[in-house]
Protein backbone atom coordinates (compact mmCIF):
# COMPACT_ATOMS: atom_id res chain seq x y z
CA UNK A 1 0.00 0.00 0.00
CA UNK A 2 2.58 2.63 0.75
CA UNK A 3 4.81 1.82 -2.35
CA UNK A 4 1.37 2.39 -4.10
CA UNK A 5 0.76 5.56 -2.16
CA UNK A 6 4.69 6.35 -3.58
CA UNK A 7 3.96 5.24 -6.71
CA UNK A 8 0.54 7.91 -7.11
CA UNK A 9 2.79 10.69 -5.74
CA UNK A 10 5.37 10.19 -8.22
CA UNK A 11 3.18 10.33 -11.36
CA UNK A 12 1.46 13.82 -10.19
CA UNK A 13 5.00 15.47 -9.55
CA UNK A 14 6.16 15.07 -12.50
CA UNK A 15 6.87 19.02 -14.39
CA UNK A 16 6.30 17.40 -17.78
CA UNK A 17 4.53 14.68 -18.94
CA UNK A 18 2.77 13.43 -22.48
CA UNK A 19 -0.24 14.36 -23.63
CA UNK A 20 -0.24 11.44 -25.77
CA UNK A 21 1.94 7.60 -24.60
CA UNK A 22 2.03 5.16 -27.25
CA UNK A 23 2.98 2.15 -25.76
CA UNK A 24 4.59 -1.42 -28.39
CA UNK A 25 3.62 -4.46 -26.10
CA UNK A 26 5.74 -7.24 -26.00
CA UNK A 27 6.81 -9.86 -24.18
CA UNK A 28 3.52 -11.81 -23.55
CA UNK A 29 5.24 -15.25 -24.59
CA UNK A 30 8.18 -14.87 -23.26
CA UNK A 31 6.64 -14.52 -20.15
CA UNK A 32 4.29 -17.29 -20.08
CA UNK A 33 7.53 -19.70 -20.83
CA UNK A 34 9.25 -18.02 -18.18
CA UNK A 35 6.24 -18.28 -15.65
CA UNK A 36 6.04 -21.83 -16.65
CA UNK A 37 2.97 -21.85 -19.07
CA UNK A 38 2.80 -23.92 -22.02
CA UNK A 39 0.00 -22.13 -22.92
CA UNK A 40 0.81 -19.10 -24.38
CA UNK A 41 -2.63 -17.09 -24.11
CA UNK A 42 -1.81 -16.91 -20.19
CA UNK A 43 0.20 -14.21 -20.98
CA UNK A 44 -1.56 -12.36 -23.41
CA UNK A 45 -4.80 -12.22 -20.73
CA UNK A 46 -2.30 -10.96 -18.16
CA UNK A 47 -1.17 -8.23 -20.63
CA UNK A 48 -4.80 -7.33 -21.81
CA UNK A 49 -5.48 -7.22 -17.76
CA UNK A 50 -1.62 -5.11 -17.59
CA UNK A 51 -3.36 -3.05 -20.11
CA UNK A 52 -6.10 -1.52 -18.35
CA UNK A 53 -4.17 -1.11 -15.14
CA UNK A 54 -1.90 1.09 -17.72
CA UNK A 55 -4.73 3.28 -18.49
CA UNK A 56 -5.44 3.89 -14.27
CA UNK A 57 -1.86 4.96 -14.45
CA UNK A 58 -2.13 7.21 -17.04
CA UNK A 59 -5.09 9.10 -15.97
CA UNK A 60 -3.55 9.38 -12.21
CA UNK A 61 -0.73 10.83 -14.75
CA UNK A 62 -3.01 13.55 -15.96
CA UNK A 63 -2.71 11.91 -19.22
CA UNK A 64 -6.01 12.24 -21.77
CA UNK A 65 -4.58 10.01 -24.66
CA UNK A 66 -2.97 6.10 -25.35
CA UNK A 67 -2.24 4.50 -27.82
CA UNK A 68 -1.44 0.22 -27.56
CA UNK A 69 0.22 -1.51 -30.34
CA UNK A 70 -1.00 -4.59 -30.00
CA UNK A 71 -0.48 -7.11 -32.71
CA UNK A 72 0.93 -5.94 -36.58
CA UNK A 73 -0.57 -7.30 -39.16
CA UNK A 74 1.70 -9.66 -39.95
CA UNK A 75 1.42 -11.54 -36.31
CA UNK A 76 -2.30 -12.04 -37.48
CA UNK A 77 -0.93 -13.24 -40.63
CA UNK A 78 1.81 -15.75 -39.50
CA UNK A 79 1.31 -16.94 -35.54
CA UNK A 80 -0.24 -20.37 -35.43
CA UNK A 81 -3.77 -20.67 -35.06
CA UNK A 82 -3.67 -22.02 -31.58
CA UNK A 83 -1.86 -19.34 -31.05
CA UNK A 84 -4.38 -16.84 -32.42
CA UNK A 85 -7.58 -18.53 -31.35
CA UNK A 86 -6.36 -17.48 -27.79
CA UNK A 87 -5.49 -14.08 -28.79
CA UNK A 88 -9.47 -13.53 -30.10
CA UNK A 89 -10.27 -14.66 -27.17
CA UNK A 90 -8.52 -12.01 -25.24
CA UNK A 91 -9.31 -9.59 -27.49
CA UNK A 92 -13.17 -10.25 -27.26
CA UNK A 93 -13.41 -10.58 -23.72
CA UNK A 94 -10.54 -9.65 -21.37
CA UNK A 95 -9.04 -6.66 -23.05
CA UNK A 96 -12.19 -4.90 -23.58
CA UNK A 97 -13.54 -5.80 -20.19
CA UNK A 98 -9.95 -4.36 -19.06
CA UNK A 99 -10.72 -1.12 -20.76
CA UNK A 100 -14.06 -0.79 -19.16
CA UNK A 101 -13.33 -1.29 -15.82
CA UNK A 102 -10.81 1.08 -16.20
CA UNK A 103 -13.61 3.85 -16.19
CA UNK A 104 -12.78 6.68 -18.12
CA UNK A 105 -11.76 5.58 -21.30
CA UNK A 106 -13.24 5.83 -24.99
CA UNK A 107 -11.99 2.92 -27.42
CA UNK A 108 -10.46 3.97 -30.84
CA UNK A 109 -9.58 1.07 -33.56
CA UNK A 110 -6.45 0.81 -35.63
CA UNK A 111 -5.50 -1.65 -38.57
CA UNK A 112 -7.26 -3.91 -40.72
CA UNK A 113 -10.32 -5.30 -39.27
CA UNK A 114 -10.59 -8.09 -42.19
CA UNK A 115 -7.32 -9.52 -40.85
CA UNK A 116 -9.80 -10.86 -37.90
CA UNK A 117 -12.79 -12.86 -37.78
CA UNK A 118 -16.21 -10.87 -38.04
CA UNK A 119 -17.12 -11.59 -34.33
CA UNK A 120 -13.79 -10.30 -32.93
CA UNK A 121 -14.05 -7.45 -35.14
CA UNK A 122 -17.89 -7.32 -33.84
CA UNK A 123 -17.03 -7.44 -30.53
CA UNK A 124 -13.88 -4.65 -30.69
CA UNK A 125 -16.91 -2.43 -32.77
CA UNK A 126 -19.09 -3.15 -30.03
CA UNK A 127 -16.76 -1.87 -27.04
CA UNK A 128 -16.10 0.98 -28.74
CA UNK A 129 -19.42 2.13 -29.20
CA UNK A 130 -20.34 1.27 -25.56
CA UNK A 131 -17.75 3.79 -24.56
CA UNK A 132 -17.97 6.50 -27.05
CA UNK A 133 -19.45 9.18 -24.42
CA UNK A 134 -15.89 9.02 -22.19
CA UNK A 135 -13.25 11.90 -21.90
CA UNK A 136 -10.38 9.92 -22.26
CA UNK A 137 -9.14 8.56 -25.80
CA UNK A 138 -7.06 4.60 -26.34
CA UNK A 139 -6.50 3.77 -29.18
CA UNK A 140 -5.68 -0.06 -29.98
CA UNK A 141 -3.92 -1.25 -32.52
CA UNK A 142 -4.72 -4.39 -33.87
CA UNK A 143 -3.58 -6.21 -37.00
CA UNK A 144 -1.95 -2.43 -37.81
CA UNK A 145 0.83 -1.63 -40.20
CA UNK A 146 2.44 1.97 -39.99
CA UNK A 147 2.96 2.10 -43.51
CA UNK A 148 -0.77 1.07 -44.33
CA UNK A 149 -1.60 3.19 -41.59
CA UNK A 150 0.08 6.56 -43.64
CA UNK A 151 -1.15 5.15 -46.94
CA UNK A 152 -4.90 5.11 -44.80
CA UNK A 153 -4.75 8.41 -43.96
CA UNK A 154 -3.79 10.30 -47.40
CA UNK A 155 -6.94 8.42 -48.48
CA UNK A 156 -8.37 9.53 -46.48
CA UNK A 157 -7.62 13.35 -46.39
CA UNK A 158 -7.93 13.18 -50.08
CA UNK A 159 -11.05 11.70 -50.20
CA UNK A 160 -12.35 14.63 -47.64
CA UNK A 161 -10.35 17.17 -50.57
CA UNK A 162 -11.82 15.92 -54.12
CA UNK A 163 -11.58 18.92 -56.06
CA UNK A 164 -7.82 19.46 -57.82
CA UNK A 165 -7.13 22.83 -56.39
CA UNK A 166 -7.75 21.33 -52.69
CA UNK A 167 -5.73 18.06 -53.55
CA UNK A 168 -2.98 20.28 -54.46
CA UNK A 169 -3.27 22.08 -51.35
CA UNK A 170 -3.08 18.91 -49.15
CA UNK A 171 -0.45 19.07 -46.20
CA UNK A 172 0.51 17.10 -43.31
CA UNK A 173 -2.05 18.78 -40.98
CA UNK A 174 -4.64 17.52 -43.01
CA UNK A 175 -3.20 14.30 -43.38
CA UNK A 176 -2.83 13.74 -39.86
CA UNK A 177 -6.59 14.73 -38.72
CA UNK A 178 -7.60 11.78 -41.35
CA UNK A 179 -5.70 9.08 -39.44
CA UNK A 180 -7.41 6.77 -36.76
CA UNK A 181 -7.26 7.06 -33.11
CA UNK A 182 -8.83 9.91 -30.82
CA UNK A 183 -8.29 14.09 -31.78
CA UNK A 184 -4.80 14.09 -30.35
CA UNK A 185 -2.94 12.11 -32.98
CA UNK A 186 1.05 12.90 -31.97
CA UNK A 187 2.73 10.74 -29.92
CA UNK A 188 4.63 12.70 -27.12
CA UNK A 189 6.29 9.49 -25.67
CA UNK A 190 6.75 5.89 -26.69
CA UNK A 191 7.36 3.28 -24.12
CA UNK A 192 8.42 -0.49 -25.69
CA UNK A 193 8.52 -3.34 -23.22
CA UNK A 194 10.61 -6.66 -23.48
CA UNK A 195 14.20 -4.90 -23.71
CA UNK A 196 13.62 -4.76 -28.03
CA UNK A 197 15.27 -1.76 -29.17
CA UNK A 198 13.13 -1.33 -32.65
CA UNK A 199 9.77 0.52 -32.54
CA UNK A 200 8.61 -2.47 -35.17
CA UNK A 201 6.90 -0.12 -37.61
CA UNK A 202 4.95 2.00 -34.67
CA UNK A 203 2.72 4.77 -35.63
CA UNK A 204 5.72 6.21 -37.73
CA UNK A 205 3.78 9.52 -38.76
CA UNK A 206 2.57 10.02 -35.45
CA UNK A 207 5.98 9.78 -33.51
CA UNK A 208 8.30 12.10 -35.69
CA UNK A 209 8.90 13.89 -32.32
CA UNK A 210 8.55 11.22 -29.56
CA UNK A 211 10.85 10.37 -26.71
CA UNK A 212 11.40 6.90 -26.90
CA UNK A 213 11.79 4.91 -23.08
CA UNK A 214 12.77 1.30 -23.75
CA UNK A 215 11.93 -1.28 -20.72
CA UNK A 216 13.56 -4.20 -20.36
CA UNK A 217 10.29 -5.67 -18.64
CA UNK A 218 8.04 -7.97 -20.00
CA UNK A 219 4.70 -6.72 -20.90
CA UNK A 220 2.97 -8.66 -17.94
CA UNK A 221 5.55 -7.72 -15.65
CA UNK A 222 5.23 -4.15 -16.52
CA UNK A 223 4.51 -2.06 -13.40
CA UNK A 224 3.30 1.29 -11.92
CA UNK A 225 7.06 2.07 -11.12
CA UNK A 226 7.79 1.19 -14.68
CA UNK A 227 5.47 3.56 -16.09
CA UNK A 228 6.62 6.31 -13.78
CA UNK A 229 10.48 6.05 -14.71
CA UNK A 230 8.98 6.37 -18.52
CA UNK A 231 7.07 9.80 -17.91
CA UNK A 232 10.55 11.21 -15.64
CA UNK A 233 12.71 9.99 -19.08
CA UNK A 234 9.99 11.87 -20.67
CA UNK A 235 10.01 15.20 -18.33
CA UNK A 236 14.12 14.64 -17.97
CA UNK A 237 14.18 14.60 -22.11
CA UNK A 238 12.32 17.60 -22.28
CA UNK A 239 13.76 19.85 -19.86
CA UNK A 240 17.15 19.26 -21.78
CA UNK A 241 15.40 20.39 -24.65
CA UNK A 242 14.00 23.58 -23.34
CA UNK A 243 17.44 24.10 -21.25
Amino acid sequence: MLQRRMGRRRLHALPVRPRHVGVVVDGNRRWSKAAGYTDSSVGHKVGAERVGDLLGWAETAGIEHVTVYLLSADNLRERPAHELAGLHTVLRQVLPRAIERAGSWRIHLSGDPRLLPEEVAHDLRAARERTSSRPRHVTLAVGYDGRQDIVDGVRAALLRAPGSADIAALDADQITAALPGGPVKDIDLVIRSSGEQRLSGFCPWQTQGAEIYLSPKLWPAFARRDFAAALAHFAAARGRQAG
